[in-house]
């Protein structure tokens, strides 16, 4: 694979000689989907953020499967290798969140410890697969159809009509949240749906059972559905712990950017492993 395919945006935060986080956002997310939290965390840690292939500012040339999980990865850790990081601590929401469990998976020795907020190992079955593949075809059509501001705005509203998002309509901030998601490009997110959608991703139920990498799994209490997936996980990992957040759904880093910035800093801090130091210069591109 071609390293010039992918024309990653990303920032860092912080200084360098503090532990390295690379935080990987949810679908319809950017770079800037963990800018609160890291106000909070750019004291101790050094942060790294990037736009995943159909968000943001980065930008993909080639074929569509450049936007594949598989193919994310590997130009993600050739990123990594760019930036002379050799290893460092990891956080992915939602779809990022699946992105770093990918990542943890393949590539174990590239990150100490790992923070999951409501993510998941992929579907189990191929029928589910296939069915999920069905949906998120019918979602990515109506995201193509939605290149009008008016029209992606009310996509949006009906996206976080799901239970999963719990009374995030309610929060004062909501507005601030749909504004961010309109940064993106609906074309390229129908991309990014069809080719790094839940049903297109690998199982990684199996492997999970394997993981040596610490894992934080956060989930949010009105979440359900991913309570009862990450209850599932933590079972079958005996390197990873459940943390479940009170009075939030699905995107608990914005919700409750508090309770979250003291899960991830206190898991990440008890015991630090050596050798978390970034060897990347500050600076943004």
């Amino acid at each position: 694979m071609n390293p010039q395919n992918y024309q990653f945006h990303y920032t860092f935060t912080g200084s360098s000689d503090k532990p390295l986080i690379l935080f990987l956002h949810g679908f319809m997310g950017n770079s800037h989907e963990f800018d609160e939290a890291i106000t909070l965390l750019s004291n101790e840690f050094y942060c790294l953020t990037i736009d995943l292939p159909g968000h943001g500012k980065t930008q993909i040339f080639g074929d569509s499967d450049r936007y594949t999980m598989a193919n994310t990865a590997i130009a993600l850790i050739n990123l990594l290798d760019e930036l002379k990081i050799s290893q460092c601590f990891l956080v992915g929401y939602s779809m990022g969140g699946r992105l770093a469990l990918y990542l943890t998976l393949n590539f174990p020795h590239r990150f100490s410890k790992v923070v999951l907020e409501s993510a998941s190992p992929g579907l189990a079955t191929n029928t589910e697969r296939e069915e999920r593949i069905r949906r998120d075809e019918q979602i990515a059509r109506k995201l193509e159809r939605s290149v009008d501001r008016n029209d992606f705005v009310t996509y949006l509203s009906n996206w976080y009509n799901q239970a999963i998002f719990g009374l995030i309509k309610n929060h004062p901030r909501f507005e601030i949240l749909i504004e961010s998601r309109l940064q993106n490009n609906p074309i390229e997110l129908a991309k990014s749906l069809r080719f790094m959608g839940n049903g297109q991703q690998p199982s990684l139920w199996e492997k999970l059972q394997d993981n040596t990498v610490p894992l934080l799994l956060l989930v949010g209490e009105y979440d359900e559905k991913f309570v009862y997936l990450n209850t599932k996980m933590v079972d079958i990992c005996k390197f990873g712990q459940l943390e479940i957040i009170e009075k939030v759904g699905h995107n608990i880093h914005f919700e409750n950017t508090l309770a979250f910035v003291e899960s991830v800093h206190k898991f990440f801090l008890e015991a630090e492993p050596r050798g978390m130091h970034s060897q990347a210069p500050p600076g943004n591109e």
